[in-house]
Formats: C-alpha cells, structure tokens, sequence
C-alpha cells in the first residue's frame, strides 16, 4: 500500500499526471499528422509513458507499470517505422493513457483495477503489427545485444567509490568483460569508443552522484548517441542506475533519461540479478 501522505510520493504521482497530460496532447497531434508525426514528438510521447512506468515500478505497483509497458511497446513499434500511428489505432493509444491516468489518480487501488477491456485492443495491436523487424525493437531480445564473438557481455560500471566498483566488478565479471569509468564523461567517452568498434555495452551499471559529470546527464548524453545512430533506447544498452539517494526526484529524473532501472546502496545483488534476468541479459 502506497503511503499517499508522503510528499515525494504525491509529487512523483503529480508529475506523473502532467506526463500523461502531454502524452495525451501528443498523441491527440498525432492522431491529426498520422504517418508525417514528427519524430521528436514520438520520442516524447515515449520518455514520458517510460517515465510513468518505471517510477510506479519503483514503488512496487503492478498494473500501472503493465499498461504503460504495453503502451511503451506500441509506441516502440511507431518510432520503428513499423506500425503506423493510424487514426484508431491512435485512438486505442489515446484509451489506453485515459485508463493509465485513471489508475494515476488513485494509485493506492490502481493494483486492484480491472485493466483486462483495455489491454485486449493493445495486445491484439501488438501482436498484429510486431513483424520479426519490430520485434528485435520492441522486445529487448536475450541474445542479440550479447558480445557476438563469444556470446558475453560488455558491461560498463560507471562509478567513483572503490567499494562499489569492486562488489560490482565481482558479482559482473562471471557474466562479461566489466570495464569502469570514474565519472560521467568517462563513461560517455568508452560509450563512444566502444560504440565506434561495433562491440556497444550491453549493460551499464552508471551511479548518479559523480564528479565532472553526473550520472542522469551521461544517461541522457548516452541515449542521445544511440539515437543518432539509429538506436531505439528499447534496443541499446540497459542502463541501471546506482545511488544512495532515496528520494523520488532522482528516481523520476533517472527514468526520463530513459534508464531502465533503479538500485540503492548499499548493493542488493539479488535485486541487481532480478532486473538483469527482467532485462534479458541473462
């Protein structure tokens, strides 16, 4: 049960309604621009649903983070070039984000709503338009981002504590090649370098706390690269963020960047393990 008397809590939930505000104004344009939506608009739409439901999944809710996902994989697929933003299929979208902000609203009996009459039309969408190209976009594949020489990882911890580097570095290692940046233009540096040999990071490990650079601008400038080369954030590397911060801010910043999960130190490696089985590495 959500706490909804904490402030941070309220906050995150309240900005959470104005990101389905705009989605809804977005997705109401691109129900108008059809197939010319400029892409810009597509990949706000995008961060602000990804927004939504990784902070909810941070909070520990289910059905909240299982219609925004469905909804994120829709728009996946439109950023792809392969499903065209149709006026109704636009309209289910549009459906679909009214039932989400519905569950927004009242977030502490949103895992007791029924959702099954809006996900059908977005499962029966997806299934119908998720051509084998889509597919490698939309569904964050287990084998394609591995090392293609040995079938490895290429794991990047982005961290300036000794101690964290090392737990990370010895719970990593079994699983791929681990290397460590010190700070956040290091780590945008060996993304660089090793996006430029054709061997990009499958896994990032990037604390937010850091000298010179910050973890959420590294994500953003990291995202960004992936972008102008032709890379769907649902298709680069999985980005999970590392920090002793506990507050709600850091949390909603962390998944605009377009993060794809969240760790507080000290360092569960069980809860580190859970979000690298979800993400498909391993």
């Amino acid at each position: 049960m959500i706490d909804l008397r904490d402030n941070l809590t309220q906050e995150f939930f309240a900005e959470s309604r104005e990101h389905l505000l705009t989605l809804e104004a977005d997705l109401l344009t691109m129900e108008a621009e059809g197939a010319n939506v400029d892409q810009e608009l597509i990949n706000r739409a995008f961060r602000a649903v990804h927004s939504v439901k990784g902070g909810a999944g941070f909070f520990d809710l289910t059905k909240i983070p299982e219609l925004a996902h469905k909804i994120e994989d829709l728009l996946s697929l439109i950023r792809s070039g392969n499903l065209i933003p149709t006026p109704e299929r636009v309209r289910i979208l549009l459906s679909a984000t009214d039932r989400l902000n519905e569950l927004v609203q009242n977030p502490s009996d949103s895992d007791e709503a029924d959702i099954a009459a809006v996900m059908e039309p977005l499962l029966k969408l997806y299934a119908e338009h998720r051509t084998p190209a889509a597919s490698r976009v939309a569904a964050a594949p287990a084998e394609a981002p591995k090392h293609q020489d040995s079938g490895r990882l290429r794991i990047l911890v982005a961290e300036d504590d000794p101690t964290s580097q090392l737990l990370l570095q010895t719970f990593l290692s079994p699983f791929g090649a681990c290397q460590v940046a010190v700070n956040g233009k290091q780590a945008v540096a060996a993304f660089c370098a090793a996006q430029k040999t054709g061997h990009p990071y499958d896994l990032i490990c990037m604390d937010i706390m850091m000298p010179e650079m910050n973890g959420q601008t590294a994500v953003k400038e990291i995202r960004a690269l992936e972008e102008a080369a032709g890379i769907l954030s649902t298709n680069g590397a999985k980005i999970l963020m590392t920090t002793a911060l506990s507050d709600v801010k850091n949390v909603v910043e962390s998944f605009k960047s377009l993060c794809d999960g969240y760790l507080f130190k000290p360092i569960d490696t069980r809860k580190l393990r859970g979000h690298m089985q979800n993400l498909n590495l391993i």
